[in-house]
């Protein structure tokens, strides 16, 4: 009998020795898709970080320095204060949009049959399967002065003359809200899923309207998914490039287009840098802000 705790001790010692060597062995695992995953997203930024540094010459195309001016080009040029602004502008409105857009297709996906929710969602996806070039070129298609928004209406004797459409801030706007509105829906219906449907009934039972329901009782329930969906479709807003340059023209200016520009029209490298990482700051800033300010205001 003296020998038993003895023997126990000695099983659950030998119990947490395996249990730390396998999650040890779990971790060992881990580092190399780890590192390689490093590798892949910050090893390049790393560079194109040091290159931002260096200098741009017309023969040379890079002089290997270390000088801010660049960035002090940029910050201090009127043309890209102004880009960098009409970028944050586009950006926050087209999410605005996309979320009040999203907000009730996600919740009739959530709480549609178990039958039809497979389906809803292949078909909330299935735009991501089209490439957004081959989209905007749609949408070109749509908005044209010859296009089929502009021959319905001049059928429907509505107006007289097609209208200008495409080539306009209202253009980009749609063609960014048609790309991200899937990722936001997402987003939104795999947490709105998860919002018991008897809390939904108890406010209603309590003399709650739809509106006092959504304010008090969904929308704040759903903050994880409103957090996400918008952190994500305001940085694929802030970056986007394919409508802007399609379906705004080429007087429409934003940050990618214009760091396209710069690195590969003109093989200024560093200033195309400088450019990216502009915007990368900017975009994380913004963000950190945003998410803050909606974490106050619906924090139940």
């Amino acid at each position: 009998m003296r020998d038993a705790p003895t023997l126990s001790a000695a099983v659950e010692a030998a119990a947490l020795g395996k249990g730390g060597k396998s999650r040890h062995n779990v971790a060992s695992l881990a580092v190399p898709a780890t590192l390689t995953v490093a590798g892949i997203l910050f090893l390049p930024l790393l560079m194109l970080f040091r290159i931002s540094f260096n200098q741009y010459d017309r023969y040379d195309l890079m002089i290997e320095t270390f000088t801010l001016s660049n960035y002090t080009e940029i910050l201090t040029d009127s043309f890209y204060r102004s880009v960098l602004l009409r970028t944050f502008e586009v950006a926050v409105l087209s999410t605005a949009v996309t979320l009040a857009l999203a907000f009730p297709v996600a919740y009739f996906v959530a709480r549609a049959p178990a039958r039809w929710k497979s389906l809803l969602i292949i078909l909330t996806i299935f735009p991501l399967f089209v490439g957004n070039m081959v989209r905007a070129a749609g949408w070109m298609a749509i908005m044209g002065n010859q296009g089929f928004l502009n021959q319905i209406l001049l059928k429907m004797g509505l107006i007289g003359t097609p209208i200008e459409i495409l080539y306009t801030p209202s253009a980009v706007f749609v063609g960014i809200v048609a790309v991200v509105l899937p990722f936001m829906i997402l987003s939104l219906q795999s947490v709105i899923e998860g919002i018991d449907p008897n809390l939904e009934l108890a406010a209603s039972n309590l003399g709650a309207g739809p509106l006092m329901t959504f304010r008090h009782v969904i929308l704040p329930l759903a903050l994880p998914g409103v957090l996400a969906g918008t952190v994500l479709v305001f940085i694929l807003c802030m970056n986007a490039y394919a409508m802007p340059v399609l379906l705004g023209g080429p007087r429409f200016h934003v940050m990618a287009p214009q760091v396209y520009q710069q690195i590969t029209g003109q093989s200024n490298w560093p200033f195309g840098g400088a450019l990216a990482f502009i915007l990368m700051m900017t975009t994380l800033i913004l963000t950190f802000v945003s998410t803050s300010v909606i974490q106050r205001q619906y924090r139940p």
